[in-house]
């Protein structure tokens, strides 16, 4: 005789999340830093980090030249954006980061347009006249390309 097993629902989507993270990784080159939001259905967004093989310490190193030589918020823009790949599946939203030209551009000095910055400081702008607060967030920030770095910045 075959004895089924019922399945229980459950509200805790971390397993099922970690394990989706391990597997959109494993599609990457390495030395690649992936932000991942999922989606919810209540329109909230739950995210996460991962890195490909040689992705942590080289997402370390280019933190530790970038926070050093003094780059900001529109210069972690202006690189990332230089060289991420976008995706989606299904309500999952991948970024991923190409690490190596990241460390390139920011040996050759590229810094983020003052275009940028100055976008950055309007918004800044509107958003402390819209709360009567100051932003958390400002233009000195360099989020992070690694784990040292980001498990500081999202805290």
């Amino acid at each position: 005789m075959t004895t089924a097993t019922l399945l229980t629902p459950s509200t805790n989507t971390t397993p099922v999340e970690k394990a989706a993270v391990s597997g959109i990784a494993d599609g990457f080159d390495p030395e690649t830093f992936l932000w991942i939001n999922f989606h919810r259905p209540d329109g909230g967004v739950r995210i996460w980090y991962a890195w490909t093989a040689g992705g942590t310490d080289l997402g370390d190193k280019i933190d530790s030249i970038a926070v050093g030589t003094g780059l900001d918020f529109a210069d972690w823009l202006h690189l990332g954006d230089r060289h991420v790949q976008h995706s989606t599946r299904g309500r999952i939203e991948i970024q991923a980061f190409a690490l190596r030209p990241i460390l390139g551009d920011l040996n050759a000095g590229e810094r983020g347009p003052q275009d940028r910055r100055d976008g950055i400081d309007r918004i800044l702008a509107v958003a402390a006249a819209h709360t009567g607060r100051t932003p958390r967030l400002n233009v000195c920030t360099w989020l992070g390309f690694g784990p040292a770095h980001i498990g500081r910045s999202v805290r």
